[in-house]
C-alpha cells in the first residue's frame, strides 16, 4: 500500500525528522521506530521507505503516479523486503536473516534505496543467534541498504540492536485524534470516545477493541455478573457461558482482562467520588450497583484475581477454565 506523509495521525516530530533526512539526503543506515504499539509506527516505516524511492517526490511527499509508487501501492516492488515469522511461530528464523544477507551482496533491482522492514523486533527477533546474525549486517550495510526496524517501547530490545540504529521515537496519539479517526471509520461518538481513552491513544488498540467487540462483551460480563447471586444454579450456569464466550476470543482474551483491570480501577475512584475521572465511559451507568456489588476494601482482592488469571495464561493453562475460576472469584 502507498502510504503518503499527510495521511499519518499525528506523530509530528518523527514525520518532520525522517522528512528532513530525506530531504537532506542524510539518511541513516539503519531506523528503530519506538513507542508504543498502535501509534503508527509501521505506517510511517512504509510511508518512509515509499518516499525513499519515488522518482518524482513533491517536496515531502510520494508523487504517486511513478512507477515505484505504483508498485509500492501494489506491494509489488522488488526492492522493498519485508522480514517476518514463516509459519505458525512469532519469531525470525536464522535461516531467513542468512538468506537476506546473501540478497544483500547483490544492489537493489532498481530502486536508489533496498529497504528492509522488519517488525516488532521484540517479539520476532528473541533469539540471540538470530539477533547475531543481524547486527554486522546492521553496522555495515550496503550502502544502497536502509534499515527500518519498529518496536514496542516497553519491549526487550537488546542495547547491540539500539546502537547501531538511529532511533525514532513515537508517543500515544491525543485522545481527541484518535476519536476523529474512529468517527471517519463510521463510529458513533460515544463509542469512539470510550475507545480512544480505554486504548490509551493508540488507534490500532481501539480499532482492534471494537472490531472484536470486546467492549459488548465486558458489558456483558460486568452486567449478568452484576445480576447474579453467588451459589445459585443460575449462577453456575451463567458463570460457565461467560467463560466460555471469554475463552473463544482466543489472543484477544488478555485485551478482554485489561478492560477488567481498567474497571475494576474506575470501580476504586467512583467510590472515592472522583466519578468524573472514570476511563470506561460506556458502564457509567452501572457504576452505583457495581459499587454496592463490590466494595472498596475487595477492589484490591478483585484486581489480583485478573493478574493471577494472566499469569495462568501465559503459563498455557486452559483458557475456559481461566475464565471460570476467574468469575467465579469476582463474584
Amino acid at each position: 500500500m502507498l502510504i503518503p506523509f499527510h495521511s499519518i495521525i499525528g506523530q509530528p516530530k518523527a514525520k518532520q525528522f525522517l522528512t528532513n533526512a530525506f530531504q537532506r539526503r542524510k539518511t541513516s543506515h539503519a531506523y528503530l521506530f519506538r513507542g508504543p504499539a498502535g501509534v503508527g509506527k509501521k505506517t510511517c516505516a512504509q510511508a518512509f521507505a515509499a518516499l525513499l524511492n519515488c522518482s518524482a517526490p513533491v517536496g515531502e511527499e510520494v508523487c504517486g503516479r511513478c512507477l515505484a509508487c505504483l508498485k509500492y501501492a501494489s506491494g509489488n516492488h522488488p526492492d522493498l523486503l519485508h522480514i517476518e515469522p514463516q509459519g505458525t511461530g512469532t519469531a525470525i528464523k536464522i535461516e531467513q536473516i542468512r538468506e537476506l544477507k546473501k540478497t544483500l551482496t547483490y544492489p537493489p533491482f532498481e530502486a536508489r534505496f533496498r529497504v528492509v522492514l522488519i517488525k516488532d523486533i521484540h517479539l520476532t527477533m528473541r533469539r540471540k543467534e538470530v539477533t547475531n546474525s543481524l547486527l554486522k549486517t546492521l553496522e555495515e550495510p550496503p550502502v544502497d541498504t536502509v534499515f527500518i526496524l519498529t518496536g514496542d517501547e516497553a519491549g526487550d530490545i537488546l542495547p547491540t540492536i539500539l546502537s547501531r540504529c538511529q532511533i525514532v521515537s513515537f508517543h500515544a496519539l491525543p485522545y481527541d485524534l484518535v476519536t476523529r479517526a474512529l468517527m471517519r471509520d463510521n463510529m458513533e461518538l460515544e463509542t469512539a470516545e470510550a475507545l480512544s481513552a480505554i486504548a490509551e491513544g493508540s488507534l490500532g488498540r481501539a480499532r482492534l477493541l471494537f472490531a472484536e467487540e470486546l467492549l459488548p462483551l465486558r458489558r456483558e460480563i460486568v452486567e449478568r455478573l452484576l445480576a447474579l447471586a453467588p451459589g445459585t444454579p443460575d449462577t453456575v450456569e451463567t458463570v460457565f457461558q461467560l467463560a466460555e464466550k471469554a475463552a473463544d476470543t482466543k489472543a484477544n482474551l488478555e485485551e478482554l482482562l485489561d478492560l477488567l483491570t481498567i474497571w475494576m480501577r474506575d470501580l476504586m475512584l467512583a467510590h472515592q467520588e472522583l466519578s468524573h475521572r472514570v476511563i470506561s465511559s460506556d458502564l457509567r451507568t452501572l457504576l452505583p450497583a457495581a459499587c454496592r456489588r463490590w466494595g472498596p476494601e475487595v477492589l484490591a482482592e478483585k484486581l489480583e484475581l485478573i493478574s493471577r488469571a494472566r499469569r495462568q495464561l501465559v503459563h498455557n493453562c486452559n483458557r475456559t477454565l481461566v475464565c471460570e475460576v476467574l468469575f467465579f472469584g469476582l463474584l
